[in-house]
């Protein structure tokens, strides 16, 4: 536990840095990198050998570096990313659902190699196009519903959520991430916060609606994961992250949210 926390503490320190001190096209090379690492570890888990695995996660950090440079700047608005973003909306609120309800039925290497570029590839486009504060206050969505959903379920959980692909999740914890969320949500657009000024009137009914859409499928994205690794009979996505696993298994969530956070973001705060 205390190495889990030492090592959340050092990522958490380096993302900050790195999000408000380092120039965008150096960000931007960074969110390359984790794009390389989290598609190696899903090549493996798609049971590419290890070379092919490498070579996926390169291609995947290539082809979003190229949309990136092709789409410069980016914006959630502009109709290529808008369509980016609506594909993997689409792909999380229909497909996905679809998929954890057929349990650990083994999907084929191919369709798992496909699934990766349209899970990770948005996710990356998604990070670029937000601001930084607009970026962190997405993840820190994310990280606040994945804290609570571990507290409320801990405390309180008794129905299981799927207990055949996530044992540990309920729907007590879940509810409790709803919850926390939407209080983070409340907090961020009170006045003098950072939405203060954006959310207003009948906005506020939108926002909450999306607050708890994000909510729903950042658990979304944890339960995918675990899936796709029971799927391929490995416990964590990789060894990179001492206690917490692979880079997938800190992104799980993420790859859910960000690119919907994007499209969202657009629709509450036009530029």
């Amino acid at each position: 536990m205390l190495l889990r926390a030492l090592t959340a503490a050092v990522l958490l320190a380096a993302f900050l840095a790195a999000l408000f001190l380092l120039d965008r096209m150096w960000f931007a090379g960074l969110v390359g990198l984790v794009i390389a690492a989290a598609g190696h570890e899903w090549g493996r888990l798609a049971r590419l050998p290890a070379a092919g695995a490498l070579l996926y996660g390169a291609a995947a950090a290539a082809l979003c570096g190229g949309l990136a440079l092709a789409w410069h700047p980016l914006a959630a608005g502009d109709r290529p990313e808008a369509a980016t973003f609506a594909a993997a909306a689409l792909f999380w609120l229909l497909v996905v659902p679809l998929w954890l309800k057929r349990g650990l039925a083994q999907p084929s290497a191919a369709l798992l190699a496909v699934t990766g570029i349209v899970v990770l590839v948005p996710t990356g486009l998604a990070a670029l196009s937000l601001a930084p504060a607009q970026l962190l206050l997405a993840l820190g969505l994310v990280w606040i519903a994945d804290t609570a959903a571990y507290l409320a379920g801990r405390a309180f959980g008794r129905h299981k959520l799927a207990p055949v692909i996530s044992p540990g999740k309920t729907w007590e914890g879940a509810a409790g991430a709803a919850v926390a969320t939407l209080i983070y949500a409340i907090i961020c657009a009170l006045p003098g916060a950072p939405l203060g000024a954006v959310v207003q009137g009948a906005g506020w009914v939108v926002y909450l609606a999306v607050v708890v859409l994000l909510c729903a499928v950042s658990i979304a994205g944890d339960l995918f994961e675990s899936a796709v690794k029971r799927q391929a009979g490995a416990k964590d996505s990789g060894a990179l992250l001492p206690g917490h696993g692979g880079v997938l298994d800190r992104i799980d969530s993420i790859t859910s949210t960000l690119p919907i956070a994007a499209l969202s973001w657009h629709w509450i705060a036009p530029p």
